[in-house]
């Protein structure tokens, strides 16, 4: 497994409506390192956004989908996803507001 530090392992938010109601809720979705586990999940979220504490991580491996150019087949990278429910008493997450 690779040397992953914590600030490497949270790619990109997820930004659709399902995940933008689920914020109602404290549930922030990211896309993450695909070698990333749910401990160093919880760490980098606690870590990159002060005042959060995380009380559950789930996570959902993404294969790559099958794209063809002529009749030529390939994949595309394979992603991880991980839904980040925080506590009551923690602060939302910044970089989701006015969205």
């Amino acid at each position: 497994m690779a040397n992953i530090q914590y600030y490497d392992v949270i790619l990109k938010p997820v930004i659709t409506e399902r995940s933008m109601n689920a914020m109602a809720d404290k549930k922030y979705t990211f896309y993450v390192h695909v070698d990333a586990n749910k401990s160093q999940i919880k760490e980098a979220v606690e870590k990159m956004f002060e005042g959060t504490k995380v009380k559950s991580v789930n996570t959902i491996n993404l294969d790559g989908k099958e794209k063809r150019r002529g009749r030529t087949v390939g994949k595309t990278a394979a992603k991880k996803k991980a839904i980040v429910t925080l506590t009551e008493d923690s602060k939302d997450i910044e970089i989701f507001e006015g969205l």
